[in-house]
């Protein structure tokens, strides 16, 4: 079993940052993609970032590149979402969710039925 806890969610300005962490409760923690996923309210979820415990691989959506960095600690056990210049479109409740092996170079990288742990969620809104 793999538990992940969401951290550093809120209510933000747009242009302004948030860093989103997600702590994991496991011992394996080296054989572990960890992605970052987000639902807004109406729309379909989708997956933004996800990254390799083993190597450290990463791979971001299109609409993440360039702006959201994702990266771990291994001390920590923990992965952390960096995102910038965020607008109000990317307001939503952000899960990390974990799958077995390294899912980020394939395409199927963020298909949710690969992933078979995630969190509760931490909610993130952009406002002026």
């Amino acid at each position: 079993q793999v538990q992940l806890v969401e951290s550093g969610g809120g209510s933000v300005q747009p242009g302004e940052s948030l860093t989103l962490s997600c702590s994991i409760a496991k011992d394996t923690f080296d054989y572990l993609t960890v992605a970052w996923f987000r639902q807004a309210p109406g729309k379909e979820g989708e997956g933004v970032s996800c990254i390799s415990i083993d190597d450290g691989e990463a791979a971001d959506a299109e609409t993440a590149q360039g702006r959201f960095t994702i990266f771990r600690d291994d001390a920590k056990k923990t992965v952390y979402l960096q995102m910038r210049s965020l607008e109000p479109a990317h307001s939503a409740v952000h899960y990390c969710e974990a799958a077995w092996g390294n899912r980020a170079p394939h395409s199927s990288r963020f298909n949710k039925d690969l992933y078979e742990y995630w969190g509760q969620g931490t909610e993130v809104t952009i406002s002026s």
